[in-house]
């Protein structure tokens, strides 16, 4: 592992801005107030940040419809607060990574404005118009992620532009040599601020079939399910030439040296490893793996994800692994707040760069909203069908003071209700706490390069049993986990009895019989 390549022993550690600390009293976090928290996250043990968009934005979607890519929303602070808050992290040795949204804009962005006053606009062609068909309706059957047709009238030009999402996140013609130009600019342009890399937003739906056919329809849909899957997005989404796209990006951070690109994309696995891309035009660096926020939490199926995905790796492709984050269930919401810990074990003794989303330090869970507190568009627009992303944002907590020392402020989205003693003060006195666990787990991926950088070895299991190797060197390491809720015995290979526990999710001492929900590592 080279210098270059400091994102594959690194933990990195995901900030949703808006509830993670706030500094200025509105109930909203920003940046200041994440610099004031840095201590805090050395403290913990994670090697760098990645913050969810903090561009101007009207927040239709939160940050995910920008209206201006190289400055900071007022509501998160300015430019030289950035420039601060970048320096305090890179003074305490951790990288920072920015959220980029390349696959759509804002409604409000110049761009799109100047796009929508006249067909002969020379930024018409930086958005996908098409005419309707012959009944007026909608160019071809696509279906918003949020809900309804993907595809918005303009009454002022008489043509329908393309949204995957709100109608307010107008999507990019990535065809046009301009707009690749243009955004090219604003990785130079944070680049040279020195940032350390970019999660690319929905790097799978960035270019569309340049014919626009209709997509298939999912015969499979159900009553229930979003609207967005009664079709597969076949020709909207995962076409050839975004590895192109994606190519010419990893070809401007390689110019800057330290640098990494991740990927968000969900897409099955075979598909998933193409945007790692070839030798000749390397893709991203990570592109997200989110195998385990999808698994059933089972022992085999998580061992046969996993087998599958280390099977699927193409050569150099470094694996990453992800729990949760802002539009996903929490972890602990998932799996059980008994199995949180084992999840936390799981995902940071895994071979490959680990994602930990703000908040699972402490076992947070899902936070229930009340229909009158409802703030995600998703949900706003398809309620009740377990899509809305609200309960996974809420503040962060800090302290027992008052709203968890978040802000003096009422909070944007309301605190979970223990919060009184779920939070990072009181975890960080308590030897059993979830937070000092994540710690010491931390503290050992630092501690032992097989942990950090290893090669990886399943392990015969069965039950509710998981277990695998990870060895660097000479240095060999067992990982035994019990994803269920009764005890599990656990043949303990030749080659590992000489082996100690140095990691307990539950306090026990012998691995050949876990207790519920119990895990260890020994080295």
């Amino acid at each position: 592992m080279t210098h270059a390549e400091w994102w594959k022993s690194a933990t990195i550690y995901q900030i949703y801005p808006r509830s993670f600390q706030d500094s200025n009293g509105d109930g909203i976090g920003d940046l200041p107030g994440i610099e004031r928290r840095l201590d805090d996250l050395k403290s913990l043990g994670v090697d760098a940040i990645w913050i969810s968009p903090i561009f101007p934005s009207p927040m239709a979607d939160f940050g995910y419809d920008v209206a201006d890519y190289t400055d900071i929303d007022p509501r998160f602070g300015t430019l030289d607060d950035f420039d601060s808050l970048l320096k305090a992290a890179h003074d305490r040795g951790l990288k920072l990574l920015l959220d980029l949204v390349p696959n759509h804009t804002s409604s409000e962005h110049p761009w799109f404005q100047k796009s929508r006053s006249s067909r002969d606009n020379p930024k018409r062609d930086w958005y996908l118009w098409r005419d309707a068909k012959p009944d007026g309706s909608p160019p071809n059957n696509w279906i918003s992620d949020f809900g309804g047709p993907a595809w918005e009238w303009d009454e002022h030009t008489g043509q329908y532009y393309y949204h995957a999402f709100l109608k307010e996140q107008p999507d990019l013609n990535w065809r046009n040599p301009q707009v690749r130009a243009a955004m090219i600019d604003v990785l130079r342009f944070w680049f040279e601020r020195g940032v350390d890399g970019f999660r690319i937003d929905v790097l799978w739906h960035m270019i569309k079939h340049q014919d626009f056919p209709d997509n298939p329809k999912n015969e499979e849909w159900r009553e229930g399910w979003p609207e967005f899957a009664t079709v597969h997005q076949e020709h909207s989404t995962d076409q050839p030439e975004v590895h192109d796209i994606a190519a010419g990006m990893r070809k401007v951070a390689d110019e800057y040296g330290a640098r990494v690109l991740i990927g968000e994309i969900y897409l099955p696995v075979p598909k998933l490893v193409t945007y790692y891309g070839t030798p000749e035009a390397p893709g991203v660096h990570l592109p997200f793996n989110f195998q385990l926020i999808a698994a059933d939490w089972h022992a085999r199926k998580i061992a046969h994800r996993i087998a599958k995905y280390e099977a699927a790796l193409p050569a150099g492709g470094w694996p990453n692994w992800v729990l949760g984050n802002h539009d996903r269930p929490r972890i602990a919401t998932k799996a059980g707040p008994e199995q949180a810990r084992v999840a936390m074990m799981l995902l940071l003794t895994l071979r490959g760069t680990p994602t930990l989303y703000y908040g699972d330090e402490l076992g947070m869970e899902d936070v229930p909203i009340p229909a009158h507190l409802v703030q995600d568009p998703r949900e706003l627009n398809e309620p009740g069908i377990g899509m809305g992303r609200d309960p996974v944002r809420t503040p962060m907590a800090w302290d027992a003071s008052a709203n968890a020392g978040f802000s003096p402020a009422d909070p944007w989205l309301p605190l979970h209700k223990d919060w009184a003693r779920r939070n990072m003060a009181a975890q960080r006195e308590d030897p059993a706490s979830m937070w000092r666990f994540t710690q010491k787990l931390l503290a050992l991926r630092h501690q032992h390069p097989a942990l950090a950088i290893g090669d990886y070895a399943g392990v015969d299991a069965t039950g509710d049993v998981l277990a695998y190797e990870r060895r660097h060197g000479g240095e060999r390491l067992l990982i035994v986990l019990n994803l269920g809720g009764t005890a599990q015995s656990f043949a303990i290979p030749e080659w590992a009895e000489g082996l100690s526990v140095i990691a307990s999710a539950r306090g026990g001492s012998d691995p050949a019989i876990l207790g519920p929900n119990e895990g260890y590592v020994l080295a």
